[in-house]
């Protein structure tokens, strides 16, 4: 059992606190966190980006997606602590759990929860709450420390729009809601708003601020000294006649309860649907930014081909030989850890090598890549599965069905109104065929010069989001088979409209693994479709890359 439990459980027991909830957030509901808000990790052990922990006097369950679930299942070995498969059947979520208990009195850091969650714990019959106490970080000697970077600004020919022109469209949707007033909490949304970008969370070109919006003003309130100087005072002073506009999700419950009297207009903030629908301006730099990454991508195969049975190999000298490859692209940094799995480890959806853990690469089956940058005019997910000698008919059969689920989704033409939702069942049907499946979502959407993950939109099963033009969103169907392989192929679509329908063109320039499809598992119309695409990458990419490179991607992208 892992001795911060025993140090919490201490502190729990002095107080009377029956239960600790412990989320894998910050105060501004960011699904990736700066190393000082990592406390469910540091309690847990469990190093996913998302998952819930609670903790009890005798006992400790955590909560996390089927991403994780091979991950979790390892990490919590032995650490007292249960993995409760979220989304499974039978497996309650943390409020319906806790309605077993009597009169339970139930702790959390209300700066850490969103008042969404914090309001489902409230309405526990008999529940006691107390929301003020960060019991994690009286047992983290050595918790590491916020230093907040100095953002900087972007220029217009990336960002398309000033801060003003953004302004007056977050005000037009005031008007029209009836909000007098706007809190900004996620920090993406603020970083848009302001055309700027910074560094206080690795990966994610963000700084630690709140802002807040009315007819007359914008006030931006950064972080100083770790503390957001007049942010409090300012919501408190807003009047009992006057309506603040939040969004529960991502605004945490102490800020929440720091707006006085005002009436809460509680909904997603215009700045999410604003930020989601890409500009032309932004569209043409995303573009830009994928070409220079495609070479880089390109330049990791053709080196990986090479190298691989020539001298030894592991899959984080991989990661960190094309994590090279993308700075000398220009990007400034990654937009998130690259993910190399080899073999069975690619089965582990988010998997991570460790110096512990780091397979050797092997001349043979497959290498999962899941990888993206951050550059100065876009950001980039990809993922490559990619042979590194014999495959088996199996892996084969398998590669080649999720690409025809991709290629499917690439292909779609559908109806205004379409959403997330149904788009993911056209997606997993040539998977589910087979009685194959896939325990994420196929597609999430992407920031632009900011975080890898955005919404609203998103392609899943119970996304009811409809799409519009401008939105970026990934592809990325997938088959894992626990123990033996894992399949992912993900490039990045933009929504665009055609004929009184609604499109997608494909963003990410990368060959796929020719020697692992199966072309008889095609139809005429996804070859055909799989032959341009490989044209324009070839067509693209070609001026980017060396003579050799060349000659190579001409050979790996010829007709099928």
């Amino acid at each position: 059992m892992r001795k911060q439990l025993h140090e919490i459980r201490k502190l729990m027991s002095e107080r009377g606190i029956d239960w600790l909830v412990v989320p894998t957030s910050d105060e501004h509901g960011s699904e990736y966190v700066h190393d000082h808000f990592k406390c469910r990790e540091y309690i847990s052990g469990f190093t996913g980006s998302a998952g819930t922990l609670l903790i009890g006097l005798k006992e400790a369950y955590l909560w996390t997606d089927g991403r994780y679930f091979l991950q979790a299942e390892a990490q919590l070995a032995g650490s007292g602590i249960t993995l409760m498969r979220q989304g499974e059947p039978d497996v309650p979520d943390i409020p319906a759990f806790l309605t077993k208990s009597t009169s339970p009195l139930i702790a959390f850091n209300g700066r850490v929860l969103s008042a969404r969650e914090a309001k489902a714990y409230q309405g526990i019959p008999g529940a006691r709450i107390v929301w003020d106490l960060d019991l994690p970080g009286m047992i983290w000697p050595d918790r590491p420390p916020i230093k907040p970077s100095e953002p900087w600004e972007l220029p217009l020919e990336v960002t398309g729009m000033t801060h003003e022109e953004k302004l007056a469209q977050i005000r037009a949707a005031m008007q029209e809601n009836g909000a007098d007033w706007l809190l900004l909490s996620a920090l993406d949304e603020i970083a848009w708003t302001w055309n700027m970008r910074g560094n206080d969370v690795e990966c994610n070109p963000v700084f630690f601020a709140y802002a807040l919006i009315s007819a007359q003003e914008a006030r931006l309130f950064r972080m100083y000294d770790g503390t957001y100087d007049g942010i409090w005072e300012a919501l408190g002073g807003i009047g009992a006649g006057e309506t603040l506009w939040l969004d529960e999700e991502t605004t945490n419950f102490a800020l929440a309860e720091a707006a006085g009297q005002a009436k809460i207009l509680r909904k997603p903030t215009p700045v999410q649907l604003l930020k989601a629908i890409k500009n032309p301006a932004e569209i043409a730099s995303t573009t830009s930014a994928h070409m220079r990454d495609g070479a880089a991508m390109v330049g990791f195969l053709y080196w990986l081909k090479r190298e691989i049975g020539r001298r030894p190999l592991t899959e984080i000298d991989a990661a960190r030989y094309l994590d090279g490859l993308r700075m000398a692209q220009g990007a400034f940094e990654l937009s998130f850890p690259t993910i190399a799995g080899y073999g069975p480890d690619g089965a582990i959806i988010h998997y991570q090598a460790t110096e512990e853990h780091n397979a050797e690469l092997k001349p043979e089956g497959f290498l999962l890549v899941d990888s993206g940058g951050q550059y100065p005019d876009g950001t980039t997910d990809i993922t490559r599965t990619i042979a590194l000698g014999p495959l088996t008919e199996k892996m084969k059969e398998c590669y080649t069905l999720v690409l025809k689920a991709h290629i499917d989704l690439a292909m779609c033409r559908f109806q205004p109104g379409t959403t997330g939702k149904e788009l993911d069942s056209i997606t997993r049907a040539p998977l589910l065929a087979r009685r194959l499946d896939f325990a994420h979502g196929t597609g999430h959407g992407v920031g632009h010069v900011l975080n890898v993950h955005e919404g609203p939109q998103t392609i899943n099963k119970r996304s009811t989001v409809p799409f519009q033009p401008g939105m970026i969103t990934s592809d990325e169907p997938g088959v894992y088979l626990e123990g033996e392989f894992g399949i992912r192929i993900e490039n990045e679509i933009l929504c665009e409209e055609s004929d009184d329908q609604y499109t997608f063109r494909t963003l990410t320039l990368c060959p796929y693994e020719r020697e692992a499809i199966l072309p008889e598992l095609l139809t005429a119309e996804e070859r055909a479709w799989l032959n341009e695409y490989h044209q324009n990458v070839l067509m693209f990419l070609a001026p980017l890359l060396a003579s050799d490179m060349r000659e190579w991607l001409a050979e790996v992208t010829a007709e099928i």
